[in-house]
């Protein structure tokens, strides 16, 4: 799933960030949105996960600010 974060990009310490992504989400991705500016991640954590370890990463933000992007997936590569 991907999910939108409105934080604004200056200040946001990405790596600390997707380090704690990692620890429940192995394959989890976190980067800047070039469209927007927006923090974006994609993850199997749920939109309070993210908010949660935002949190825990030193950038607080409430749930409602972590937005799910509706998927593009064709499901072509996977059958």
């Amino acid at each position: 799933m991907e999910l939108d974060i409105r934080l604004p990009a200056h200040g946001l310490d990405i790596h600390r960030i997707e380090r704690q992504l990692l620890d429940i989400d192995p394959a989890g991705i976190v980067d800047i949105d070039p469209a927007n500016g927006h923090l974006r991640v994609s993850s199997c954590a749920s939109r309070d996960e993210v908010a949660r370890i935002l949190g825990q990463a030193g950038h607080p933000v409430a749930p409602a600010a972590v937005s799910i992007v509706p998927s593009v997936c064709c499901g072509g590569c996977s059958g």
